[in-house]
């Protein structure tokens, strides 16, 4: 299996409530409350490492609430590479409805000084090189620019690696600048990036294809429960999920960007990357929390997914 380096700017202490339906300026009952440790980068490592990779975890953690982060790190056996700054983590709540509708609040997370970002940069350069691929997924954390966020990416190709590349707003725009190998928007976030709403397939096609003609490799358009269309240089394939029992879709796109890196490192078939992917995520908003857990389960959704070129109702993989 590949050695693969997540890396999580802005990782988050994620609070996820479950109640039956939230009503604003009342007092709410909660049914469930758990707590992960995550962040866009450390989901995708867990279900990586599912997967049987071995993984490599970096970034900023605070020193303030350090516990859950390496609870979660030597759990799973990944390499520290996190650098400790002043102040907490951020906190994420979600509060997850029984329709499985989501609404989040999330913290701020702590302040990153010129400091510790030049203590990154140089951690990376030692443990960066002998990985197959890095992830760089999730928001920016204060005090780091956009800019900043560019020269990073560019600082990973040079070093060979292939780098996936999963965020919004600014900090995709400026991840775009750098050409990444893979992306995974979905379609509100790629039609900001682009700057149009795609309201159809011919416009998600259009701004992919911009984006495939400027280097990019693989564009991976999560669609919620309409699915995922995944552009590249061998066309276009879209993968439809399963019916499931939603318990809350925090993480579904992470799963989804763990189940594409696995197929691809392994020069799997399209259609079979795909298929596996679209189930992952499939499993991830049938569950609260991260990794693939039911092997049986993960099976049965793998054989329900269909893939097809999208506006078509035909397999995709004759």
């Amino acid at each position: 299996m590949a050695r693969i380096l997540a890396l999580t700017l802005n990782p988050a202490l994620d609070v996820t409530v479950s109640l039956d339906a939230l009503r604003t300026g009342a007092v709410n009952r909660a049914s469930t409350q758990h707590s992960h440790a995550a962040g866009k980068g450390l989901n995708v490592a867990q279900v990586l490492a599912d997967l049987g990779h071995q993984l490599s975890v970096s970034g900023f953690l605070g020193r303030d609430n350090l516990g859950p982060f390496e609870a979660l790190i030597r759990q799973r056996g990944f390499v520290d590479g996190f650098i400790r700054v002043p102040g907490e983590t951020r906190s994420n709540i979600k509060l997850v409805e029984a329709g499985g509708q989501v609404t989040d609040i999330n913290g701020p997370g702590p302040e990153v000084d010129e400091a510790a970002q030049q203590a990154l940069l140089q951690r990376l350069d030692q443990l960066a090189p002998g990985h197959d691929a890095v992830v760089v997924a999730g928001s920016l954390p204060r005090g780091i620019s956009p800019e900043w966020l560019e020269q990073l990416l560019l600082r990973l190709k040079g070093m060979g690696l292939r780098v996936a590349f999963d965020s919004s707003g600014a900090a995709l725009d400026a991840g775009l600048r750098a050409t990444p190998w893979l992306i995974k928007p979905n379609t509100e976030e790629l039609g900001e990036a682009v700057g149009q709403a795609l309201v159809d397939f011919p416009r998600q096609r259009d701004a992919a294809q911009r984006l495939l003609d400027q280097g990019i490799e693989h564009v991976v358009v999560s669609q919620g429960e309409q699915g995922v269309n995944w552009f590249s240089a061998g066309g276009v394939l879209q993968g439809v999920p399963p019916e499931v029992v939603v318990a809350s879709t925090v993480g579904a796109g992470d799963s989804l960007l763990a189940g594409m890196l696995h197929g691809l490192l392994a020069s799997e078939a399209p259609q079979q990357t795909l298929r596996r992917a679209t189930a992952i995520a499939a499993q991830a908003v049938s569950q609260i929390g991260f990794g693939i857990n039911d092997r049986a389960q993960l099976a049965r959704f793998e054989a329900q997914v269909r893939i097809q070129t999208p506006g078509t109702e035909q397999e995709g993989d004759q």
